[in-house]
């Protein structure tokens, strides 16, 4: 096939339209339809349905595209390969994380990475959901449990703890509860156990529920629940890392703990070289050596 087709190919069936491609790809829409006409003429087959709103794939397209799709992040990730053979830190490294450790853990001491690497672009992917490391759809992923694929690196960083806390002035205010029994008396901000989060998270949220602790507020990510916490609507459950950049937050009852999650580090085989990986690695490496020394220091 001629590669040249498939790339124009590629670009029409990402952006859904021959105007908008050849847009991207700096040439006339009838430039861009005269390819597209022979590419399928080639193939004996019709890759689009032409609607008023714009084209979509058909059976035969889907097939194309998903075969252009992996193509290109194959070339991407040669040309990370190929750049990273330089000495110099640079360019854009898109790193995948769960909201809750990505907003309130990482995010925040991202500033000293860019003042090591000025020229270095984050792309920060907040997602709960696993995405695909050997198939480029992020360069390093940082999780709350070993990944299961075996063409990847990886490296436990450090384990959390699911935990009960309130704030110094809720607790001034209503009391500190000491027992299972006395949360009946104050409101719980938590996840929903049925959303998208960390299992521990779930496990102790159902825990709570099943002794009978109505639930005051609820919402889909731990930095929403923080700011719940912060502003003293109740107790929260939250991954204990956060009382240490919140002295503000106070532990409640500590015998409420879920089992410990492991946050692991990965990257591709295939990035093993890669000069902007290995910065971000040490880096984090760093702030979690520091953290815990502080933690200890306490």
């Amino acid at each position: 096939m001629d590669w040249d087709k498939l790339r124009i190919f590629h670009a029409v069936a990402d952006a859904g339209s021959l105007t908008h491609a050849g847009d991207l790809l700096h040439l006339s829409q009838s430039a861009v339809s005269r390819q597209i006409r022979g590419l399928e003429e080639s193939l004996n087959a019709t890759l689009f349905h032409r609607h008023a709103r714009g084209l979509i794939l058909t059976e035969q397209g889907e097939l194309l595209f998903d075969a252009t799709r992996a193509m290109m992040k194959r070339l991407d990730a040669a040309t990370a390969r190929i750049r990273d053979s330089e000495e110099e830190v640079f360019g854009e490294l898109r790193v995948t994380t769960t909201v809750g450790f990505g907003t309130l853990w990482l995010a925040p001491r991202l500033p000293k990475l860019f003042e090591r690497y000025p020229d270095l672009n984050i792309d920060l992917m907040l997602e709960e959901s696993v995405l695909d490391l050997p198939m480029r759809e992020a360069d390093v992923a940082i999780r709350m449990k070993e990944p299961s694929q075996a063409d990847l690196i990886r490296k436990r960083l450090m384990s959390v703890h699911m935990r009960l806390y309130a704030t110094k002035a809720y607790i001034e205010k209503f009391g500190q509860p000491e027992s299972l029994t006395e949360l009946e008396d104050h409101r719980l901000i938590c996840q929903n156990p049925s959303a998208a989060q960390v299992g521990a998270g779930a496990t102790l949220v159902a825990q709570l529920m099943a002794e009978g602790v109505p639930s005051k507020l609820s919402v889909n990510n731990y930095f929403g629940v923080l700011q719940g916490v912060l502003h003293n609507v109740g107790l929260g459950v939250l991954p204990d890392y956060l009382a240490n950049d919140f002295p503000e937050l106070v532990r409640v009852i500590p015998e409420i703990e879920f089992s410990e999650v492991p946050v692991f580090l990965a990257y591709p085989e295939e990035l093993r070289h890669s000069q902007r990986i290995a910065a971000f690695r040490d880096f984090v490496q760093e702030e979690i050596i520091a953290y815990r020394k502080n933690i200890k220091n306490q």
